[in-house]
């Protein structure tokens, strides 16, 4: 079982900036794809970028040019980059391993999930 470990949710104002970190137990990069999903309240959880060992990615359309993905497989760890957040990007964000890339369907293995909250 892959433990991860999310990281840098916060208050954001509209318009504004968060970089969240997902730390890996053990050394799954070489192997897994990853991901980042979110939750809002009443909603279904679902991934929104995603990447592969190798560094490709891909992103659902409501984050597409704002949200980067990224790894750094020396330390295991994933990040998002959020940029021009909105006051529909709060959520709770969670860290997903082995998702498929194509479908962005989610693997088995979430995090316990970092709140971000956009709002003035």
């Amino acid at each position: 079982q892959v433990q991860l470990v999310e990281s840098g949710g916060g208050l954001v104002q509209p318009g504004g900036s968060l970089r969240l970190s997902c730390a890996a137990s053990r050394r799954i990069f070489n192997i897994y794809a990853m991901g980042w999903g979110r939750q809002a309240p009443g909603k279904q959880r679902e991934l929104v970028a995603v990447i592969t060992g190798s560094g490709i990615t891909n992103y659902a359309d409501s984050v597409k040019g704002r949200f980067t993905i990224s790894r750094d497989n020396a330390k295991n760890t994933v990040y998002l980059e959020m940029n021009s957040l909105k006051p529909e990007d709060t959520a709770v964000y969670y860290c997903n391993a082995a998702p498929t890339i194509v479908t962005m369907t989610p693997g088995s293995s979430w995090g316990q999930g970092t709140q971000v909250t956009v709002s003035s």
